[in-house]
């Protein structure tokens, strides 16, 4: 009977029902046992897995997953918000940070082109709910090394509206990814309609970056369905207070004897975030059954 080596690596890139993997031993290709399949597991770049015989017999726990673009055990989402040019928009990134809270992903904000406009009232409102914030300076290369730092042997991916400056900062921090700035990426991603695979690329100080094609700041949805009674916990800055409110069922919006609604009046809680917490509820009070299945 012939037996193999059983080896551990993590998945970097998923295509055509070949897996690359990285383990200590190197970078090589693989299929995945067919058992998966009927389980309705798919391998998906991020996970750690089991090889034996260039087979993928096992795949570990994972921490999250989201299913487009499909990457598993991401450590961080970093949200890169332009100053102008587009301008923020508080309510879709506070769309995208409460999923990140959903899935156990840590948010982090870089905000860019802070030389063009002013970032004072984004990271007033981030930082005060305890999000790390990295307002980017290229003039000032310690900003980037913030930037470097946190990516350091951790799985992260960036979200931003085009022209953001994504492809920039990513250049900044590793010049070998080499994309090109101003038009769809080559390297980290072919357009969300074409892209059918997600990929993990290393980076020179430690850590993998998701390609980006499949994050649309338009689609929300299709990252996760977030219920109503489930939303506040997605709300760091609510943790202590829903518990202290008068009615058990309070939605936080507009009841007497909110405890959420008092922390917002008393500025403890940015009332923009509260704004996109109610955009967010009244959207999920509208779901209907069979979309959240």
């Amino acid at each position: 009977m012939v037996s193999f080596e059983m080896k551990s690596g993590i998945i970097l890139k998923c295509l055509g029902g070949l897996y690359t993997v990285e383990s200590p031993d190197g970078i090589f290709e693989c299929k995945a046992r067919g058992i998966f399949r009927s389980k309705g597991v798919s391998p998906a770049a991020g996970d750690r897995v089991r090889v034996s015989g260039g087979v993928i017999s096992e795949i570990e726990e994972r921490k999250n997953f989201l299913i487009r673009p499909p990457l598993a055990n991401l450590d961080q989402l970093i949200f890169v918000v332009s100053t102008v040019s587009p301008n923020p928009n508080y309510l879709i990134l506070d769309k995208f940070i409460a999923i990140a809270e959903y899935k156990g992903i840590e948010p982090v904000l870089a905000i860019t082109k802070t030389d063009l406009g002013d970032c004072s009232e984004l990271l007033g409102v981030y930082e005060k709910i305890g999000i790390k914030v990295i307002a980017v300076d290229y003039s000032d290369s310690k900003t980037v090394d913030s930037v470097r730092e946190i990516l350091k042997d951790k799985i992260s991916a960036f979200i931003g509206n085009s022209g953001a400056g994504k492809s920039t900062l990513l250049n900044a921090v590793d010049s070998k990814l080499n994309i090109p700035t101003g038009e769809i990426s080559q390297k980290l991603g072919r357009g969300r309609h074409t892209t059918r695979h997600a990929e993990l690329y290393k980076l020179e100080d430690g850590g993998y970056i998701a390609d980006t094609p499949g994050f649309s700041t338009f689609e929300t949805a299709r990252y996760d369905i977030i219920r109503k009674e489930e939303l506040s916990a997605c709300f760091r800055e609510f943790e202590g207070l829903t518990g202290n409110c008068r009615f058990r069922d309070c939605s936080h919006t507009c009841e007497k004897g909110c405890a959420v609604l008092a922390a917002v009046e008393s500025g403890r809680i940015p009332a923009v975030r509260h704004e996109s917490y109610c955009a967010m509820y009244e959207e999920a009070k509208q779901l209907k059954e069979w979309e959240l299945k």
